[in-house]
């Protein structure tokens, strides 16, 4: 007889995982180089919840047995979540922010100081945390104005839910470039970027700022 458990763990995850890998790979990537912008995703997955689909599907393309992952408290109060993750990337979790290369947040809004992840160090500056949040949607929420590499001119990304004074964190971020975390941010369909690089400003709901597409 099957084990139930172990049924439970291997449902989800990519149908081919060297081509699904390498689609979700290219929408990250794409993200990073033109910040704010979303990026159409372009598959997802079924995973255990309180993990979203585009989320774990980013996990899946990114984790593998020589990375670590820190779950926040909404991912980590759900074990079949490490469990899954763990069963199919091999991945270690690690206990604390700072002891992990990337990080799963399911409650952006509680997103803990960014300067509490793994910063890497001068020698090493990709050594620091790649943070994944999810988020309801890439607009709705207050303004970020973004401006630096891969922008031709300031745009305007409006994701939620942030934590209040988001603008404030990514800037101290961008001030220990090239240390730092960089950020992805997992809506429903598309995934959009925070790169430690990229200037982040509170906005106004109408200041004439391009919208990132």
């Amino acid at each position: 007889m099957a084990d139930p458990m172990a049924a439970a763990l291997a449902r989800g995850g990519l149908a081919d995982p060297v081509f699904d890998a390498q689609a979700v790979f290219r929408a990250v990537m794409n993200a990073m180089a033109r910040p704010g912008s979303a990026q159409p995703m372009p598959l997802a997955v079924e995973a255990p919840p309180p993990l979203q689909p585009a989320a774990a599907a980013i996990a899946l393309a990114l984790l593998d047995a020589e990375t670590s992952l820190w779950l926040d408290p909404a991912l980590a109060a759900a074990p079949e979540v490490g469990a899954w993750l763990r069963f199919h990337t091999g991945t270690a979790l690690a206990a604390a922010p700072g002891d992990a290369g990337f990080a799963l947040i399911a409650d952006p809004a509680a997103l803990p100081p960014l300067a509490g992840f793994a910063q890497g160090d001068p020698d090493y500056p990709d050594r620091s945390a790649t943070l994944i949040l999810q988020v309801d949607a890439l607009e709705g929420g207050p303004p970020l104005i973004l401006s630096g590499p891969g922008l031709a001119a300031p745009a305007r990304i409006a994701p939620r839910p942030l934590p209040a004074d988001m603008a404030g964190r990514c800037a101290a971020n961008r001030g220990r470039f090239p240390l730092g975390v960089d950020i992805l941010l997992a809506a429903a369909t598309a995934v959009a970027a925070l790169p430690r690089s990229t200037a982040v400003a509170a906005g106004a709901p109408a200041d004439g700022v391009t919208a990132c597409m």
